[in-house]
């Protein structure tokens, strides 16, 4: 299982969609693309599927060169690029047992997958019609079909874009479970997705690869420093006035919360903990604001 891009430029006449893009990833796992609308991310995933040919450089899938050899190197991945539009006259089953037989699975096989979809996808009626469908169910029927011939790749364009916390959750554990043993690529603005779902992280803006990764040695390098404190009555005027000497001062409050700034260093954190419990009761005490977001910002904000 692997994804590499070898100095992969993309151009619409004088236009860079993509830049000298490189990267490689290996093994199962899961892998976040990052970055602003416009940045780049579905022009990518376009060319790693084939649907765009890049200007320069290569995109592989396994060693195989996506682009001069598409059937070989297309024949173990499931890819989900931009908002899909499955047949809507198609009901739920059988759009997915049209997928199933392009991609010559046994009745027996996909029977058999259909039902495990249907549970822990949470699927609409099978004999729904797809055109009558939620932008949510069409979607998850749609990733059903991705994972119906059950690739070892799998490329996600923002998979869970405009969809409700409870759809998303669904797309999310199931990631969880792929992740285990298949390698899953996927963009998304949403951090928090990202974060609790994924091992590496790519950032791109303007075409460029700004930062690649682990998660967590970014998270580390870009680490929040403020702390989020919630009390358990209203923070008034006295409270501030001897919060702004803990820390490196109060950064706002908003009714029982306040937000201190400090160094970022673990020890000063537990510092200001110790402190603040000494002026009122605590009902909480956690970082103000992801270290993926504080990441995001850093390194996309000036950019």
């Amino acid at each position: 299982m692997e994804i590499s891009f070898n100095k992969v430029s993309k151009n619409y006449s004088k236009f860079k969609a993509l830049d000298d893009v490189s990267f490689n990833y290996s093994g199962h796992g899961a892998i976040g693309y990052l970055g602003p609308n416009g940045a780049g991310k579905t022009t990518t995933l376009k060319v790693m599927t084939n649907l765009l040919h890049p200007t320069s450089g290569t995109a592989e899938l396994n060693g195989i060169d996506v682009n001069r050899h598409p059937k070989k190197a297309m024949l173990n991945v499931g890819s989900m690029i931009e908002t899909p539009t499955p047949y809507p006259f198609l009901t739920v089953k059988e759009s997915l047992q049209f997928v199933a037989e392009l991609r010559g699975i046994d009745k027996k096989t996909m029977e058999s997958r259909i039902d495990e979809f249907y549970y822990a996808l949470k699927l609409p009626p099978l004999k729904s019609r797809m055109g009558q469908l939620s932008k949510g169910q069409r979607q998850r029927a749609v990733f059903a079909s991705v994972l119906i011939s059950d690739p070892d790749i799998v490329i996600l364009d923002e998979p869970t874009s405009g969809l409700d916390p409870f759809e998303r959750k669904i797309f999310r554990d199931f990631i969880l479970k792929l992740k285990k043993t298949k390698l899953v690529f996927f963009s998304s603005h949403i951090l928090s997705e990202v974060s609790e779902t994924c091992d590496d992280v790519v950032f791109i803006n303007h075409g460029k690869i700004l930062k690649q990764g682990k998660i967590e040695e970014i998270s580390q390098e870009f680490n929040t420093s403020a702390v989020s404190v919630e009390f358990l009555k209203p923070v008034d005027e006295s409270l501030v006035k001897q919060l702004e000497t803990i820390g490196s001062g109060v950064l706002k409050t908003d009714g029982r919360t306040a937000v201190i700034k400090f160094s970022g260093k673990e020890s000063d954190r537990a510092e200001i903990l110790q402190d603040v419990i000494k002026l009122a009761p605590v009902i909480s005490y956690s970082s103000y604001g992801s270290d993926l977001e504080s990441a995001y910002i850093s390194i996309l904000g000036e950019k």
